[in-house]
Parts: C-alpha cells; sequence; structure tokens
C-alpha cells in the first residue's frame, strides 16, 4: 500500500501565492504519475496537474502559467507551486498517485485532502 500525506493549503488573497506538498510511503512500490486534483463544493473532482516518472507534465487549461508542478522522485514527492490564485481555485486539493506496488499491481492511490481558500 502507499499512504499519501499533503501539507500545505490555507486562505490567502486573490493574486497571492500557495505551495502544497504531498509526501508518499509505504514499502514495495515504484510510482508512475503523481500529481494533484481539487473539488469544489458541487463540482466534481479534475485534474490540476500531473507529472510523469518520465518527466513530462500535464495542466488543466483553468492553471496553465499560473500554476507549477515539481516532483522528486528519489524521495516520492511532489509539490504544487500555485501563482495568482483565483476565487474560482477555491477547492480541497487531493495529492494522487498511481503506483506499481509489489504483488498488487497497479493502483491509484489518493491523500486525505487539503483546503484551499482564495478570498478577500
Amino acid at each position: 500500500q502507499v499512504q499519501l500525506v499533503e501539507s500545505g493549503g490555507g486562505l490567502v488573497q486573490p493574486g497571492g501565492s500557495l505551495r502544497l506538498s504531498c509526501a508518499a510511503s509505504g514499502s514495495g512500490f515504484s510510482i508512475n504519475a503523481m500529481g494533484w486534483y481539487r473539488q469544489a463544493p458541487g463540482k466534481q473532482r479534475e485534474l490540476v496537474a500531473v507529472s510523469i516518472r518520465s518527466g513530462s507534465t500535464n495542466y488543466a487549461d483553468s492553471v496553465k502559467g499560473r500554476f507549477n508542478i515539481s516532483r522528486d522522485n528519489a524521495k516520492n514527492t511532489v509539490s504544487l507551486q500555485m501563482n495568482n490564485l483565483k476565487p474560482e481555485d477555491t477547492a480541497v486539493y487531493y495529492c494522487n498517485a498511481d503506483a506499481v506496488v509489489y504483488r498488487l499491481g497497479l493502483s491509484r492511490y489518493w491523500g486525505q485532502g487539503t483546503q484551499v481558500t482564495v478570498s478577500s
């Protein structure tokens, strides 16, 4: 199994910045993709940004140019730097990892979620 622990988040004014971090722990696993999703009240969970083990990244159109995802494969961590935040970025942000676990195969794992609120 893989456990994901998030940190960061909170309340910020429009135009401000926040940094989210996530660390994966467990044993006998290898992470293929690691990234962030978010879910606003009354809306479906959506992809924000993802980092593939090869180094490629993908962003939601709504955050391109404002958010940056970075990953440390050796430490099994991923971070999301969020700049120029907007009220519509308000949501619960979830860390996500697609990992191969010894004897279990490929599965998707989720963090507990961290609240990001953008408001004046």
